[in-house]
């Protein structure tokens, strides 16, 4: 398994990331961020190009492009699985059910800002991680 590189990179519009392999590296990978989406939203989408990475980089072959809503050319069963595993990264279980026990004070409508805040991630992210659709 090689190395990835990562770079915040000008992405099309509706382009939220990419890997491929390097052109710089042979070997190893290129992981792009679109530089113009927010922090947070920079940060699901890393953890999402290195899960492919992690689990389907044998299906990378010349590129895989995630969309804004994180799909590409893959199915949606691995869109799922790289979601699944950057929400994990992201927002593990313990610490996501540590969080959810301080916030029950807050009204159901707000506990997930208040989650996606403590975890710098999107509130979309955060739904993803409590499986809301």
């Amino acid at each position: 398994m090689g190395g990835v590189r990562i770079v915040a990179a000008p992405l099309p519009k509706g382009i939220s990331g990419e890997i491929r392999p390097d052109p710089e590296s042979p070997g190893n990978f290129l992981i792009k961020v679109n530089k113009h989406d927010s922090a947070r939203r920079q940060r699901f989408t890393v953890a999402h190009e290195l899960a492919h990475y992690l689990l389907h980089q044998d299906q990378i072959g010349g590129g895989i492009e995630d969309d804004v809503l994180y799909r590409s050319k893959l199915s949606d069963a691995r869109e799922a699985q790289a979601n699944r595993l950057a929400a994990d990264l992201l927002m593990p279980d313990k610490l996501v059910n540590e969080w959810i026990d301080k916030a029950r004070a807050l009204q159901v409508e707000d506990i997930v800002g208040f989650l996606a805040d403590k975890f710098n991630v999107s509130e979309a992210a955060m739904k993803i991680r409590l499986g809301i659709k």
